[in-house]
Parts: structure tokens; C-alpha cells; sequence
């Protein structure tokens, strides 16, 4: 059963997703390309606006959308998420100072942030000459026992389990069944857990996907976190790994360190080139510890930066 609870608490989160057609002058009507799905109070919600809004879903929520029940639950929660909008309008709240304050404070963190991925993404790059030299300095670690790559769907239940496997050998897609039905992250991937040894996963599992050939699929193997369906995907055997093979999980190793390099001389060449103050004395007087005295001190290199922007 759709969690009704979960997408309108997910719909409260994502408001300014709904995008009802209707602006200050009045109903503006939906694109030729756009069908009108609800109307409300004037305003309307079209096929656009639902799959944005279906866009926005955390993976978690979005296989809960693949029926049609589903599908009402989701437009009925934009529905009354603009019957709200439409409201709290009515009472002013909109042009509350309480949401201007919010609003101005949001708006200051997206440019700020805005500017530093830019910024960090700019200047972030590694070249291949880069990786190829980490690579040849630590080839010992990029040694490994014998490897699989498989896919999995995890559900709770076994009967559902049996149904997936039923549609599986009626030749449906691995993938898009675990995208519709996996309760795991992997789901969002097709179900993809990528490359792993003997020993990194639960003994049930590992020895199920160590018996299958490539590209053959499982039965149900029950574990404690549910019912797996699992699909063999590539196989190779131990020994040195390639630098191609290892040239991504190298980037995405030195990637963090350059972009924390990158922020940290962003941080000093602004503070080189302006000029401000901090004023130490009242910034201890709030937590009471200021003398009260009245001076100006120029400000010392902060000990930590904050983390730098998350990578794509």
C-alpha cells in the first residue's frame, strides 16, 4: 500500500515543485504539449508538473508511484499541497516577514553554494598523467582476489519475491524490476552493486552469486535484510587490476583532497584581497566572557574549512 504519510510529508518538503499554472494575473494556460490533470480553485496542475514532481521524489518514494493507485495518491497530495499554498495566501503568510527572513536566508546559502561548486568544479580537475602517476606509485593496491559484479532485487516479502522471479522468466528486465521494487539503494541503479570479493558480503549471498555464471539469475536467497533476486553480471579472475579498470575509483579517491586544496586557496586569495574585521570583544561578551572593551583585531586563518562541495 502507498504510504500516503511519507509522500505528502515528501510533498511539504518539495512545495515549490508543484507549480500550479497561475500566476498574479491571473490562470495562464498550460503548454500544447501539457494536459490539464487536476484543477484547483482556479489554478491548474498539468502532466508537466507531475513529472517534475515525480523528478523530485527521494528513490525511496518513486517506486510507490508505479501503479495507478499510486499515481492518484501522488496527484491528490499536490492537489491539497495547493489547496494549502492557495490558503495560506489568503492569510498573508506569503508576505510575512517570518518568510521573507526564510526566503532571504535561502537565497544567500543557494548563491554561496552556487559559486563554490562552480568555483570548485573549475579547478577540480585531475589530469590522466595525475592518476596514471598515483596508479604506477601504488600498484600494491590495486591487487584483489577473485571478483564478481552482480545485481540484486531486495524485497521483504517472499511472495513478492516469487512474483518478480515469475515475471523475470517471462523475460522482463532485470533492471527496471529492481528499480520498481529493490528496498535498497542499489535499486535507483538497476540494482547494481558493482565489483566484490569473497568475503564482503553475507555468506548466504556471497555463496549464491559466486555459484551462478555470468549473466545468469538466482533463485530467491533469503538473508536477514529480506529476499534477494541475484543476477551475475561480469566476472575476473585475482590479480593485478589494470589502470583502466581502476582509473575511476582513483579519481573519485583523490577527488575529495583536490577539491578541499581548491577551497582552501579560494578561501585565502578572498581574504588576501578584502578587507574586514572581526570584533572579538562583543563576540565574547556572548557568552559572557568579554571584558566589554571596544577594539578592533584582525582576524587569524580559521584551524578548519568547511567541507567542500559535494562532487557530481
Amino acid at each position: 500500500m502507498l504510504n500516503s504519510l511519507a509522500l505528502v510529508l515528501a510533498g511539504a518538503a518539495l512545495i515549490a515543485g508543484c507549480n500550479a499554472k497561475k500566476g498574479e494575473e491571473g490562470q495562464k494556460p498550460a503548454k500544447s504539449s501539457e494536459e490539464v490533470l487536476a484543477e484547483v480553485s482556479g489554478a491548474t496542475i498539468t502532466t508537466e508538473d507531475f513529472k517534475k514532481e515525480l523528478e523530485n521524489l527521494p528513490p525511496y518514494l518513486k517506486p510507490m508511484t508505479e501503479t495507478a493507485e499510486g499515481k492518484k495518491e501522488m496527484l491528490e497530495t499536490m492537489v491539497i499541497r495547493e489547496l494549502i499554498l492557495q490558503q495560506a495566501k489568503k492569510d498573508g503568510i506569503d508576505k510575512s516577514q517570518l518568510v521573507a527572513d526564510k526566503l532571504e536566508d535561502i537565497k544567500k546559502r543557494l548563491v554561496v553554494e552556487a559559486y563554490l561548486k562552480k568555483k570548485v568544479e573549475e579547478q577540480s580537475n585531475i589530469s590522466d598523467a595525475d592518476l596514471q602517476k598515483f596508479y604506477d606509485e601504488n600498484k600494491d593496491k590495486f591487487k584483489s582476489g577473485d571478483q564478481i559484479k552482480a545485481s540484486h532485487i531486495l524485497v521483504k516479502d517472499e511472495k513478492l519475491a516469487q512474483e518478480i522471479l515469475g515475471k523475470l522468466k517471462a523475460g522482463g528486465s532485470f533492471e527496471e524490476l529492481a528499480k520498481k521494487n529493490s528496498m535498497d539503494s542499489a535499486g535507483a541503479k538497476g540494482g547494481d552493486l558493482g565489483w566484490f570479493s569473497k568475503g564482503s558480503m553475507l555468506p548466504e549471498f556471497e555463496k549464491a552469486a559466486f555459484s551462478l555464471k555470468e549473466g545468469e539469475t538466482s533463485g530467491i536467497v533469503k538473508t536477514k535484510f529480506g529476499f534477494h533476486i541475484i543476477k551475475l553480471t561480469g566476472k575476473r579472475a585475482a590479480g593485478q587490476r589494470a589502470f583502466a579498470e581502476v582509473k575511476d575509483q582513483i579519481k573519485a579517491a583523490l577527488l575529495p583532497t583536490k577539491q578541499q586544496e581548491v577551497f582552501q586557496k579560494l578561501k585565502d586569495e578572498l581574504k588576501k584581497s578584502s578587507k574586514y574585521t572581526i570584533k572579538e570583544d562583543v563576540l565574547k561578551k556572548m557568552d559572557g566572557s568579554g571584558d566589554g572593551a571596544d577594539k578592533d583585531k584582525q582576524p587569524e586563518a580559521p584551524k578548519s574549512a568547511p567541507p567542500a562541495p559535494e562532487k557530481k
